[in-house]
């Protein structure tokens, strides 16, 4: 069998050409940056209408504006945990210490330093949890109080404009 033979009978699932022509683009000279007329003169090449890669850039820019979205989102979560951590050592320390110059021993600051150590570890295990579907509802509450927030901002500013002039 020819070479040529070889490369017509030779078949690829789409999740290998995927990775293929990744690869492929990542090992150019350019860097691996294509312009968009390089990317619709492949799409051609490969049966894919414009139409079809427009749709799917305007799918891709809504899933990296998304990614980058749950980034904030992650790094809030973060914070704010940290923050509660904080408290929780701040405020439990004085209440151990309290109760230890008190009674000389740990009696009523214990009780509240466990359970609300407990609370704190559920919490951690909910900031880190990034998966499933309490993670996507918490995740667009989130998103809809930003949206409301940027609305409200702009309506503000539109208001303040008109009254000025």
């Amino acid at each position: 069998m020819t070479n040529t033979q070889t490369q017509i009978t030779t078949t690829y699932q789409t999740e290998d050409l995927q990775q293929i022509l990744h690869l492929a683009i990542a090992k150019r000279d350019e860097g691996g940056e294509l312009t968009k007329a390089q990317v619709m003169e492949i799409g051609a090449e490969m049966g894919i209408t414009p139409e079809e890669l427009e749709v799917a850039e305007k799918e891709w820019l809504l899933c990296k504006e998304e990614f980058k979205e749950k980034q904030i989102f992650n790094t809030i979560r973060k914070r704010k945990l940290k923050q509660s951590l904080i408290r929780y050592g701040i405020v439990n320390t004085f209440l151990v210490l309290l109760n230890l110059a008190i009674a000389h021993t740990l009696s009523w600051s214990l009780p509240v330093f466990l359970s609300w150590g407990v609370f704190l570890a559920l919490k951690a295990w909910k900031t880190y949890q990034s998966d499933g579907e309490e993670y996507e509802k918490q995740f667009q509450r989130w998103r809809l109080k930003k949206q409301v927030g940027k609305s409200i901002g702009s309506l503000a500013d539109k208001v303040l404009k008109s009254m000025q002039a």
